[in-house]
């Protein structure tokens, strides 16, 4: 059986000050770094990863995730950085594609074209047998395996032997530098079922027949 993975679950935690402890000076937080494989918060209520930043043609800061994270109108906030508060809104998503558009406050987010071991500098696609593609993800970080490429040759999919799990929905595949796909779900069973994910190049093509916010769309 096919299945999208699930946002991860956020977990919340209680902290207590120590009696006695003095408040400090509140100072503005800083700009949450966010990059192709920084975990997101959407909408207070999971977690899913960025598949990547950078601008469209209006010079709009705007960001791709898998489609099935939320909606048009949640709100994104940097997991690794929470302090910096929201810092984008899903503009729409493509739920037969199952990617989203996000716009992000350039006043709050330093884009950045690596996180963890995996650096983008293309977009291409899709990954063809016998590449060797890796994933970066908020929950499994980097994993590599086998694509197997597009087997039902309906040009927006494609498989990959990567393992997933919930809160890697919306992470880059990349082979080498070039961003051809993210994760959108697995089959039978996670990490070790084949991973199906959108082909990039079909999700950029349908931003630009769109048109609007995302279209243009060039990475950091």
């Amino acid at each position: 059986m096919f299945r999208k993975l699930e946002v991860a679950v956020l977990a919340v935690a209680a902290v207590l000050m120590p009696a006695g402890a003095q408040l400090g000076i509140a100072h503005a937080a800083a700009p949450a770094v966010l990059g192709g494989g920084s975990g997101i918060v959407v909408g207070d209520q999971g977690i899913c990863t960025l598949t990547t930043i950078g601008h469209d043609a209006a010079g709009r800061l705007v960001g791709l995730t898998a489609g099935h994270c939320s909606e048009a109108g949640t709100s994104v906030t940097a997991e690794a950085n929470r302090d910096a508060g929201v810092v984008g809104t899903f503009a729409y998503t493509n739920a037969e594609m199952d990617y989203a558009v996000i716009v992000f406050d350039p006043d709050s987010v330093v884009p950045v074209n690596r996180v963890g071991n995996t650096t983008i500098t293309a977009v291409g696609g899709p990954a063809q047998f016998p590449d060797i593609a890796c994933k970066q993800g908020y929950t499994t970080g980097q994993t590599c395996g086998l694509a197997y490429g597009d087997v039902f040759q309906t040009n927006n999919w494609a498989w990959t032997q990567i393992c997933v799990l919930p809160g890697d929905s919306g992470g880059p595949v990349v082979v080498g530098t070039t961003l051809v796909g993210m994760v959108n779900g697995y089959l039978y069973v996670p990490c070790l079922g084949p991973q199906l994910g959108g082909n990039m190049a079909a999700i950029i093509e349908d931003i630009d027949r769109r048109g609007g916010v995302g279209a243009g769309f060039r990475p950091i």
